[in-house]
């Protein structure tokens, strides 16, 4: 049986991390990814993600860089992304040390993009972000450029999509949740894990231990974890060893990495 992942996610601006609350409030610098990176992998983390939100032809630059360094010092899978809207940036961020790439707005306005990326690099390579918020009605809509700009797309529909594009994995973001730490949107992962068959990565809410045990138990392939993370005595052992207790598929230590 596949085990369930633990994934601190950073966001990064001017080369230094960053954490806000549903996406665009209250920013606050969170440190140094290199060293922070490091901090993980010593706690024995199963993977990192690195997101740029300035997500800039110059930001990029900065980011490949950061990946460089951080492929120096850590052993562990990691997944890079932000602005991500060409082959050439999946190549420079895999050249750089990324395992994986993360696209967004890319997978909206250049239809076809994910699927020739999949071909390019193959599946296993390619994440799609979906980021989404509940809008006027009630509905939930997938939102591109760093939640900025409403699409159409109903957010279980969408993943469904580039399922079928032949992306290797889904990052689920609820806007809603992102940086308040009340819990992650455990009715949409569970109506998305039911239908689909490729991994689905929750994000944006934790903000408690029993938080992460019910996104994996609804049905999350792997957790994202920041706020929780900067911000509170959570340590990944802590949740590690929580989630093992529950009966839970991680882990058990860092010796353990199978």
């Amino acid at each position: 049986m596949v085990k369930k992942r633990i994934i601190p996610k950073f966001l990064l601006r001017d080369g230094r991390l960053a954490k806000g609350v549903r996406f665009l409030e209250n920013m606050r610098e969170a440190g140094n990814p290199v060293s922070t990176a490091k901090v993980y992998d010593s706690y024995g983390v199963d993977e990192l993600i690195f997101l740029d939100i300035d997500a800039t032809d110059a930001s990029r630059m900065a980011v490949c860089s950061v990946i460089e360094r951080v492929s120096e010092e850590i052993f562990m899978p990691f997944t890079a992304g932000g602005g991500v809207s060409q082959l050439q940036d999946v190549n420079a961020l895999l050249r750089a040390g990324a395992d994986k790439v993360s696209v967004n707005t890319a997978a909206v306005t250049k239809p076809g993009f994910v699927r020739e990326a999949a071909r390019a690099f193959g599946d296993q390579c390619i994440v799609v972000s979906v980021d989404y918020c509940r809008v006027e009605g009630g509905k939930h809509r997938v939102f591109i450029n760093g939640g900025k700009t409403l699409t159409e797309s109903d957010p279980i529909e969408w993943a469904l999509k580039m399922q079928d594009n032949h992306c290797g994995e889904i990052l689920l973001c609820s806007i809603d949740r992102d940086g308040t730490m009340s819990g992650y949107d455990l009715e949409m992962i569970a109506r998305l894990a039911e239908k689909l068959e490729i991994p689905l990565i929750a994000s944006s809410g934790a903000g408690s231990l029993k938080d992460c045990q019910q996104a994996l138990d609804a049905g999350a392939s792997a957790i994202t974890i920041s706020s929780m993370f900067f911000f509170t005595d959570h340590s990944p052992i802590k949740v590690r060893s929580y989630l093992f207790s529950q009966g839970l598929n991680v882990r058990a230590s860092k010796s353990s990495r199978n």
